[in-house]
């Protein structure tokens, strides 16, 4: 993740986690007419929401140099509970950390 300082996103988001996290991750297509949602770097947006829950800033004050809009960080985290994201990364987790299977699902 380049536009953030390394420290900070390792901090955030270490590569362990994201190992757990990405596979959760919906995806998002532009549509074939136009519009939708554009590509982007789904770790950005995953460490600022992070950035923003952890440290109580209004999303509106997401600094740029996340990669991201705040727009668009919080869509996401507006999606994500309707895909289960929260619900599947808490039981990932948590088998992960009693050295048990991890299935996604």
């Amino acid at each position: 993740m380049p536009v953030v300082c390394a420290d900070l996103s390792q901090r955030l988001v270490s590569d362990e986690l994201w190992e757990l996290v990405a596979p959760l991750l919906p995806s998002f297509a532009a549509r074939p007419q136009g519009g939708g949602a554009a590509p982007c770097d789904e770790r950005a947006v995953f460490t600022a929401v992070v950035y923003v829950l952890t440290s109580g800033r209004a999303w509106r004050h997401l600094p740029p140099t996340f990669g991201t809009s705040p727009a668009t960080a919080h869509r996401r985290f507006t999606v994500w509970p309707e895909a289960g994201l929260w619900r599947r990364l808490h039981r990932v987790v948590l088998l992960d950390s009693t050295g048990q299977s991890n299935s996604a699902g």
